[in-house]
């Protein structure tokens, strides 16, 4: 089963994160297999409330875009270095590809073998002289094992072709000489006698004990093979490593989380078919081909507290989305194929889980009833807020009966710890709660930060101003408002970029502003500033 990432906005609230990991509960109840994730650092208000209810912060997700590990490339496809030549064309022949990684006993990348390096080495390689391991040379033969004395040969490829009184006149044999001979004792006996380090014997010939004995005392490998002299010379060479045909150890290869298509972009420049696939280690992971690229697990996601792609993650376009749960407007969302919406005019997305819990008769543990209060009373504003609805509260009163939490002296606590700016710089405390808005034809944002201590922030004011104007031409916004909202004065402070001033005056009616002017009853964002800011710019 593939897995499911719930997540909410980037810059992620309460409640975006509390319903993500509610929902993610209820999911995995369901058998899908969903994991909660966020787009950005928690803020302090949130992680009061996992640490208040035990609960773990979930995983930072930094996209979702498509990736070669999401390909189904030819996972598990990698050889040892040190695999005969024979074994390595073997390899690829069975499985109908070009190419294969080659490995070290770590499964640490050393190199890439393929075809057509294997036809270059039968063309042009070195056929007198062999560097492999006795084991190698018995699969290349289907040979038999006479005696072992050393399990790495190395040395000359020398064949018996002349007579024997003519090889024994006129060739001299040596320890690093590797002899390909028939059942001719006396060169047999000549060779044992020599030293060489191994001795290839054709055509199921016989070896006689006395020369055995000799060879055992001068450490001299023997093997027997089927084959004739002919056939035996011909595939000899092939026992040595894969290794030995590379000239390049270091192949192109691309790690598993490269993004499908830059790897694709990439592989045009390079014009090759075969790449290994790695991890961040180094270790082998498989092989890639171009060519056999037939079908792609596209990453499944479901959105929480918001259906806008300017607030999402990054490579959404690239994921299967598979299921919204928002309580905003409708934003700028297609996908190619129906999913199941579920979108309420209500106070918080905890909300719409809440009954999404009672609609499949899934029992509400303590620690998710914690957190979708916490996510009702942070986006409400302790149901202050004019988004607060009546099934807000309705599911606020459940939740208290399972948490036996008291809500209005539970949200003051969470609220406050929300509130709290130290150590953070003035474009930090911006950011926390930052949404850009495409409203008519142009790109606004709006950041909105809560405090019990507005003169503190307001004192400030010039050093916030900066700020958002700096952010309006570091990201080419049209206009920047900052919403300083006092939960206890219910209201809000507007700092703003003078682009914005003209609407600002027109759609709260206003004579004339200045920077830090107070909007009494002003606490929510989305139901008090948006909307004006779209009335009036489509009205002008």
């Amino acid at each position: 089963m593939e897995k499911t990432y719930i997540f909410g906005h980037k810059k992620p609230d309460t409640d975006s994160v509390t319903s993500a990991i509610t929902l993610a509960y209820l999911k995995n109840c369901l058998g899908v297999k969903a994991t909660p994730m966020v787009l950005g650092n928690i803020n302090p208000e949130t992680k009061f409330v996992l640490d208040y209810f035990k609960v773990e912060e979930p995983k930072y997700l930094n996209n979702v875009r498509l990736e070669i590990k999401d390909v189904n490339y030819h996972k598990g496809y990698m050889i040892n270095e040190n695999t005969s030549i024979i074994n390595a064309y073997k390899y690829m022949t069975n499985r109908n590809i070009t190419g294969v990684p080659l490995i070290d006993s770590n499964t640490t990348l050393t190199g890439l073998i393929t075809e057509k390096m294997l036809v270059k080495e039968l063309v042009e390689g070195e056929f007198t002289k062999l560097s492999t391991t006795y084991k190698n040379i018995i699969e290349t033969l289907n040979g038999q094992s006479i005696l072992e004395t050393s399990q790495e040969i190395k040395g000359n490829i020398v064949v018996a072709s002349y007579r024997s009184t003519t090889f024994l006149n006129n060739v001299k044999l040596n320890k690093d000489d590797i002899l390909i001979v028939g059942d001719r004792h006396s060169i047999i006996e000549y060779a044992v006698n020599s030293g060489v380090k191994l001795i290839i014997i054709v055509g199921n010939g016989e070896i006689k004990e006395e020369h055995l004995n000799i060879a055992l005392k001068n450490n001299v490998n023997i093997i027997r093979t089927s084959y004739d002299t002919f056939h035996t010379t011909k595939l000899i060479g092939l026992s040595n490593p894969a290794k030995s045909v590379i000239k390049d150890n270091h192949p192109i290869s691309f790690l598993e989380n490269t993004p499908y298509n830059d790897f694709l972009e990439e592989s045009r420049t390079l014009k090759h078919n075969n790449y290994p696939i790695i991890d961040k280690c180094n270790k082998c992971l498989g092989l890639i081909r171009v060519t056999d690229i037939t079908s792609k697990n596209k990453k499944q996601v479901i959105l929480v507290d918001h259906n806008e792609a300017e607030q999402s993650v990054n490579g959404l376009e690239e994921a299967n989305i598979m299921e919204i749960v928002d309580h905003h407007k409708l934003g700028d969302l297609t996908t190619s194929s129906p999913i199941n919406f579920r979108n309420m005019a209500v106070g918080s997305t905890n909300t719409i889980i809440y009954f999404l819990y009672k609609e499949n008769q899934v029992e509400i543990p303590y620690e998710m009833a914690g957190l979708m209060l916490s996510g009702i009373l942070s986006d409400t504003l302790n149901l202050t807020s004019p988004t607060a609805t009546e099934l807000d509260i309705k599911v606020v009163k459940d939740l208290t009966l399972l948490t036996g939490i008291d809500p209005s002296t539970y949200a003051l606590t969470m609220l406050k710890a929300g509130t709290s700016f130290q150590n953070k710089t003035k474009e930090e405390i911006i950011l926390m709660d930052f949404k850009v808005f495409p409203l008519a034809s142009e790109k606004i944002a709006v950041s909105q930060v809560f405090t019990f201590n507005t003169s503190k922030v307001l004192k400030d004011k010039e050093e916030y101003l900066k700020v958002i104007n700096e952010l309006v031409i570091k990201n080419d916004y049209d206009a920047v408002i900052l919403a300083i909202t006092n939960i206890l004065e219910n209201g809000s402070y507007i700092l703003y970029t003078k682009e914005i001033e003209t609407t600002l005056k027109i759609g709260y009616n206003l004579d004339s502003i200045e920077e830090g002017f107070f909007l009494p009853g002003c606490v929510s964002r989305k139901k008090q500033i948006i909307p004006v800011l779209v009335d009036t710019m489509e009205n002008k």
